[in-house]
């Protein structure tokens, strides 16, 4: 697009706005739509919320690959990542009770965090091994789409049937006491849930096509743009609804919205491989780009860290893996800056 840097600006604090209201909304259906389904709040915010909020975000980076664009479809994607796994040192703040990473220790978030760095390591086996490739489509596109439904399975598996549960204390997700509500009105709530959702995805979209105007006004190059800016524009509306639902106490639809948010992320590669047309979009990955990869899985695994250790209070009442998450955000946003 080709709008002035102001006219941007304003279309960004629009767009803002309208996730804002919508994220709240979406949240609250979601919950309805867990309860209908049966899903549970897991596998709806990873499944439902992450599709939709990565949505916008996947659209840049499938039109970026098809225009020749191989790092802003990388580093949107995989910098989507780093940023979301974030968040959830923000929405940590938004809940007071306890630690979040001790209240929403469970088998199924740590098993998507475990699948999750899994899925963020077949990139770096594609650029390992570039000349695999046949047809423009590399075998690691499809491993992970395979990864990816796996995933959800044994995930579905672990929450039906959990080998183990963690203990239960005050402030945990399983001491959360649901309330007997009047009965859900299935279309409408679907129906709404759709608008909604086209909503918060449109809005996410519109923020990525003002970033490169906003981004190139104030001087960044296409690894930050993609890393930083558009990444962090498309992925606010996750910041939405992990701070929303973890205040209204939803705490695995939280951490589903951001972990399955990531491995949808991740499966956008396969899409931007396809839409690439100067061969396998692997062989096309800057060395500076890898650093993304690094980064998310580092942050990922702090984040698994913390539903192990199970910390339950700490310095502000955040948990050490919270601090230490975005320490270590900042510093590798920092270190990517000035490599």
């Amino acid at each position: 697009m080709t709008e002035s840097l102001p006219y941007s600006l304003l279309i960004f604090a629009a767009s803002t706005i309208v996730i804002a209201i919508g994220g709240v909304l979406l949240t609250k259906r979601a919950e309805q739509i867990a309860k209908i389904t049966g899903l549970g709040q897991l596998l709806t915010g990873a499944v439902l919320i992450g599709a939709v909020t990565s949505l916008s975000g996947s659209i840049t980076s499938v039109t970026a690959a098809w225009e020749g664009n191989a790092s802003l479809a990388v580093t949107n994607a995989l910098g989507g990542i780093a940023v979301q796994t974030t968040f959830l040192a923000i929405a940590d703040m938004a809940y007071r009770r306890a630690n979040l990473e001790y209240a929403a220790a469970s088998e199924p978030n740590m098993l998507q965090g475990v699948i999750l760095i899994g899925m963020l390591a077949l990139p770096l086996v594609g650029m390992a091994l570039p000349g695999l490739g046949g047809y423009g489509l590399h075998p690691v596109s499809v491993i992970i789409v395979v990864g990816y439904v796996l995933g959800l399975r044994l995930t579905r598996q672990a929450e039906r049937v959990p080998m183990w549960q963690p203990r239960l204390a005050t402030g945990t997700a399983q001491d959360e006491i649901v309330e007997e509500s009047k009965p859900v009105d299935v279309l409408g709530t679907w129906t709404s849930f759709g608008i909604l959702a086209l909503m918060v995805a449109g809005s996410g979209w519109v923020m990525a096509q003002v970033a490169p105007t906003i981004s190139t006004g104030v001087g960044l190059d296409q690894s930050l743009m993609g890393g930083l800016f558009t990444a962090t524009a498309t992925s606010l509306p996750e910041l939405v609804v992990a701070v929303t639902a973890v205040r209204r106490g939803a705490l695995s639809l939280a951490v589903g919205d951001i972990l399955g948010g990531n491995a949808f992320d991740v499966l956008i590669l396969t899409a931007s491989d396809v839409a690439y047309r100067g061969g396998t979009i692997y062989e096309a990955i800057a060395s500076r780009d890898v650093a993304w990869v690094a980064l998310s899985i580092v942050l990922v695994s702090v984040l698994l860290l913390g539903l192990l250790r199970r910390h339950k209070h700490g310095f502000g009442n955040l948990g050490f893996e919270t601090v230490l998450m975005l320490a270590l955000y900042v510093a590798g946003v920092a270190g990517i800056a000035m490599a």
